[in-house]
This record gives C-alpha cells, sequence and structure tokens, in this order.
C-alpha cells in the first residue's frame, strides 16, 4: 500500500508529485554580498527530488539581514546567483520557491552601518545575537518604524518578489514565522504601536495583508505560501490571544487565495497530530478557516508525517534537518532504508562539509562514502 506522504498533491498552481517536502534550513554559506554561489546549486539540486524545495530564508533588502552570509533577493548580483539554484534544480526535475524574509528586530547594527535595526515597536528582544564582526552582543533596542516608513517595507517584499520572478523560481513563500518582521507586527506582545499598525487585531494584521497584496500582485495568488509560527516564543515572541492572532491571519491567507499555508509547530510536545489542549486547538481553527493547502512542520518523522496526512490534519509535512543529512530523503522513507544523522557541528557558517558532503543510499552501498546512519526516522526526530 503507497504511503499518503507519497500520493501528488496540487498545491495552487505547483503541481508536486509527492508530500515530503524540503522546509527553509538557513545555513549561512552565501558567498560575498550574499550571492548564492555554485556550492548552494549543488546543495539544492542533490535534494531535487523533494516534492518541493523551500529555500532558506532570504533577505529582501539590506535592512532584512540579521545574520552573516545569508542570501539576498535586492541585488542583480543575488539575482544571478539564484538563477544558478533554479536552473540546477529544474535540471534535476525538482520544484523550488524562494522565502522572503525580513528580520526586523532580530539584527544589529552592525550589519547596518551603524543604523539600529527596525521593528514595529522599539522593543529589543531578549538575548544576544551575532554581529557582522562574528562577535556576540545583546539586541539592541531596534527603530520603531515611522507610519510612512512601513510602506517602504512592503514596497521591498514586492521587489523582493519580483527578482525570485526574474531568477526562475517557481513561486514564493513570505516568512511570517519565527519571530521575525511580520511576526513581529502580528503578536502583541512585541507589537505595541498606536497607528493604523497597531492596538486592534485588525490593525496588527494590516502589515501582512500588505505584503501578502504586494506579492500576489507579482506572482499570482497560486505560487504564493505563507509560513505563520502560531505559538513559538522563539525570538522572545508572545501574544495574549494566539487562537484569535493566527485564526485570522490564516483567514487573510484564505482570503488571498493562497497555494498554501506552512504551520511551524512547537517541537515539545512532538507533533499535535493527535491529542487535544492549545496546540490542537490553534491548528485546528487554522485548519477550519484555510481551504488551501496546509503544510506541517514540526519534527515528524514518517509515521507522524503519515498519519498526519490520512487524518487531513495536513496535506503534506516539510523535513528540515533530516533533509540536510539525506539530499535523497523521499526514497529512503518510500523504502524505509536507514537514515544519515545531520552533523550540528557544521550547521553553520562552514562550507562544503556537512552542506554538499552527505551521500545519498547508493554512495554508502557503493562504498563511496562512510558516515553514521541509524535505522528509522523516527530515531532522528526524537534526538530533537
Amino acid at each position: 500500500m503507497t504511503s499518503p506522504l507519497f500520493r501528488p498533491l496540487e498545491a495552487g498552481e505547483l503541481s508536486l508529485p509527492h508530500r515530503v517536502l524540503m522546509a527553509p534550513l538557513t545555513r549561512n554559506r552565501a558567498g560575498e554580498g550574499n550571492v548564492p554561489g555554485e556550492m548552494n546549486a549543488t546543495y539544492y539540486r542533490q535534494r531535487a527530488s523533494a516534492g518541493l524545495i523551500v529555500t532558506e530564508a532570504s533577505q529582501v533588502a539590506p535592512k532584512g539581514q540579521g545574520y552573516p552570509r545569508t542570501p539576498g533577493i535586492h541585488s542583480d548580483e543575488q539575482v544571478d546567483g539564484w538563477k544558478l539554484v533554479t536552473n540546477a534544480v529544474h535540471e534535476a526535475d525538482g520544484r523550488i520557491v524562494l522565502q522572503l524574509w525580513h528580520v526586523g528586530r532580530i539584527s544589529h547594527s552592525s550589519y547596518h552601518g551603524g543604523e539600529k535595526p527596525v521593528a514595529p515597536s522599539a522593543i529589543a528582544a531578549e538575548g544576544e545575537t551575532l554581529t557582522a564582526n562574528m562577535e556576540m552582543k545583546p539586541f539592541e533596542t531596534p527603530h520603531a518604524l515611522e507610519t510612512d516608513e512601513v510602506a517602504d517595507v512592503v514596497e521591498q517584499y514586492r521587489r523582493g518578489a519580483e527578482r525570485a520572478l526574474e531568477a526562475g523560481f517557481d513561486g514564493v513563500e513570505i516568512h511570517g514565522a519565527n519571530g521575525y518582521l511580520i511576526d513581529q507586527f502580528l503578536r502583541s506582545g512585541s507589537n505595541k504601536r498606536t497607528d493604523r499598525y497597531g492596538g486592534s487585531l485588525e490593525n496588527r494584521l494590516r502589515f501582512l495583508q500588505e505584503v501578502v497584496d504586494a506579492v500576489v500582485d507579482v506572482w499570482g495568488a497560486e505560487r504564493v505560501g505563507l509560513r505563520l509560527s502560531p505559538l513559538s516564543g522563539f525570538n522572545s515572541m508572545s501574544d495574549d490571544t494566539p487562537v484569535e492572532t493566527f485564526t485570522a491571519a490564516s483567514r487573510v491567507a484564505d482570503e488571498a487565495g493562497l497555494a498554501y499555508l506552512h504551520l511551524v509547530e512547537p517541537s515539545d510536545p512532538k507533533p499535535p497530530v493527535t491529542g487535544d489542549g492549545e496546540v490542537r486547538e490553534v491548528f485546528s481553527a487554522i485548519r477550519d478557516v484555510f481551504a488551501g493547502v496546509l503544510i506541517a512542520n514540526g519534527n515528524y518523522d514518517s509515521e507522524t508525517a503519515s498519519h498526519a496526512v490520512e487524518s487531513g490534519y495536513a496535506d503534506a509535512v516539510t523535513f528540515g534537518r533530516s533533509f540536510l543529512a539525506n539530499p535523497d530523503l523521499p526514497r529512503r522513507l518510500r523504502e524505509g532504508l536507514p537514515v544519515n544523522v545531520p552533523d550540528e557541528s557544521t550547521f553553520y557558517n562552514g562550507g562544503a562539509e556537512g552542506y554538499t558532503d552527505y551521500p545519498t543510499w547508493d554512495e554508502i552501498q557503493n562504498g563511496e562514502a562512510e558516515i553514521e546512519t541509524i535505522d528509522q526516522l523516527a530515531e532522528l526526530a526524537a534526538r530533537g
């Protein structure tokens, strides 16, 4: 019997051969000028058997950067670099969308010539960040965007979407999750504005709505997705009414007719395919209001992912670290093959090691590689 993960899926105008998708993974391996290069093209081509690749988050403007060596989508050189990637993936018969990103307050003035990061409100995130000088420094109090400055940032998303189209992507995903700029506008804990972009839920949704409208104007709704993280506290995020807030945000996506909604779930408890509580309440409420394809992301293994799709909880599942370590992950899941274990020491700021040197199953069988493997993806997921 064919696993539900390997049934074809139509997400808007994106025709996916199966439902094992690749999650966006920041790996800090862009070249000078935050330009993707041949190594990045190799990395994505190796994983072209994914039902869909969502690229690592890519800043839509220089002020959108918050980490070293993350790729952008705001210069001609970056467009040319991304063309290397899209051509490589398409030559391998893959599908790839670009994730549009602005980090907001999760940045540092060292990336911006001494200017403070921007945010909806002048509230610093807790903790420290890695600066452009490769030093750990406390998060700074950001510059609260003036009302007339918000439109300029929306336009940055529009231009990023235009450049993604020029670079040959199959679509784009708007990054509205994980405590970055759109999420900062959405949540009551980070948005204390008193103008048309803050206060009421309707106002806090306005920035998301304007970004969605701008991106859809470029791509059409059926090649645009949105990523949200309703219950994540990452990057000092909180909200007084998460069910109400994220049901409303999901309704924005539904009314726009977006191709898909990509939901980041808490890793603890494990994927809430069954059970009760706030996690289940939020995700069930979202499922009720969003009629398009729903993609789940949250430390799934093959069993829980299959259950999520079979039960109708989600239509597809994205895999992150397991896709990093297993370029041929769909084959391994389909055939029940052992999986490679990712090397966490090489996750960020490296070169080819831990990036393009993970072997396929055929390479292991042919004696071309020696690497730690385990029998079940469930074991890997259990490691967190």
